[in-house]
């Protein structure tokens, strides 16, 4: 009889995966987006970074306080610095950051893709998330959107 409650409750809770009662499904696969974006002006005047060229790779995390946000760009040479996500929208349950960061003060190689990835992230508390359903994150090249499920 033991054996029988055991393997219901694992089933039930097996079935609970892939729904919407499991918070880490909350956001699912990244997709991307190519675009050729002007660059836009920052609202602050003083931040002078630029957009990544190329944003590979978005994800967000669960934690017990709302989730982390990670995003990894790649520039174009290496020796850029500084990376951070700049919010730029927060409208109809979307989410839009800016991937920017300073170029190198004298030039650099260009190296290989992975020697050039920068990688920025930022901290999201469940109150910031509420009534979010897209989180984006624009490049100068492309965009890469995370929906929640």
């Amino acid at each position: 009889m033991l054996r029988v409650i055991l393997a219901l409750a694992l089933l039930t809770s097996l079935a609970a995966c892939g729904t919407r009662l499991n918070p880490f499904n909350w956001f699912g696969e990244t997709r991307e987006e190519r675009v050729r974006a002007a660059e836009p002006v920052s609202e602050n005047p003083l931040d002078r970074r630029f957009l990544v060229a190329e944003v590979v790779g978005l994800a967000i995390d669960p934690t017990p306080q709302g989730a982390i946000l990670r995003a990894t760009g790649r520039p174009q040479t290496q020796g850029y610095w500084e990376a951070d996500l700049v919010e730029v929208a927060r409208e109809n349950g979307a989410l839009i950051y800016e991937f920017r960061l300073f170029p190198p003060p004298s030039p650099t190689p260009s190296g290989t893709p992975q020697s050039r990835e920068v990688i920025t992230g930022l901290e999201l508390s469940h109150f910031a998330l509420q009534g979010i359903r897209t989180i984006t994150v624009v490049g100068a090249e492309n965009r890469q959107t995370v929906t929640r499920r």
